[in-house]
């Protein structure tokens, strides 16, 4: 009997071939030939699967989403059983940095696909441009039960914070990308500002001091 194909799989393999080409060479020189010879197959079977270049590049931003989501949730299982909000923001802020391969590709990557979707309107009415809107109210929400467990003051602008946070991390991994910071001291920044919400912290994860009570230690 001939062997039965899986269709989702070699949809994954491919994508994961796009993702590959797209991290050693960027996202623009990710094409659909390229991106066949690169997972092994023909021209005509990436066709197959996604028709056009702008499909392939839709799945591949899908992908890169999942991937990071299966990263954050593994960071927080790390922390514990009942790891509360902060570990949890820590997670998501920390993870987004472009720390490792897998961090650096998916920063470039997501940073690429913003700058396509300026020009590009199918690219712009795709859920990624609506995700820092969900990633904001995952945050102000976590900081939110943060206050009523008494671990921020209750008169902290969750709203205004989440979106600062998210901001501050998404400007400190293009400066770890482009080397105009290291990585240890991008996650200190945001330790940093993390103590500063998140009041009785003085001790950070890194093992230093928070920089705004050096002074008081």
């Amino acid at each position: 009997m001939p062997k039965r194909v899986d269709h989702a799989e070699r949809r994954t393999e491919i994508t994961e071939a796009l993702i590959r080409v797209a991290a050693r060479r960027g996202l623009h020189a990710a094409g659909m030939r390229e991106v066949a010879a690169e997972a092994g197959v023909s021209l005509r079977l990436v066709q197959y699967y996604f028709e056009t270049k702008e499909k392939l590049l839709l799945c591949g931003l899908q992908r890169l989403a999942e991937r990071f989501g299966e990263r954050v949730a593994a960071r927080v299982r790390a922390a514990g059983d009942d790891p509360g909000p902060r570990a949890v923001i820590e997670a998501l802020l920390h993870t987004a940095l472009p720390t490792d391969e897998e961090s650096r590709t998916f920063h470039l990557l997501y940073t690429s696909y913003a700058v396509l979707a300026v020009h590009d309107e199918a690219l712009a009415a795709q859920p990624f441009i609506r995700n820092p809107d969900a990633a904001e109210r995952t945050l102000t929400e976590l900081l939110g039960q943060a206050q009523e467990l008494g671990l921020v003051a209750s008169e902290v602008d969750a709203s205004a914070e989440a979106v600062g946070l998210l901001a501050m991390s998404a400007g400190l991994g293009t400066g770890v990308l482009v080397g105009q910071r290291s990585p240890e001291s991008a996650a200190g920044v945001l330790d940093h500002h993390l103590n500063r919400i998140f009041r009785g912290r003085l001790v950070q994860d890194h093992g230093h001091r928070s920089p705004a009570r050096r002074d008081q230690a």
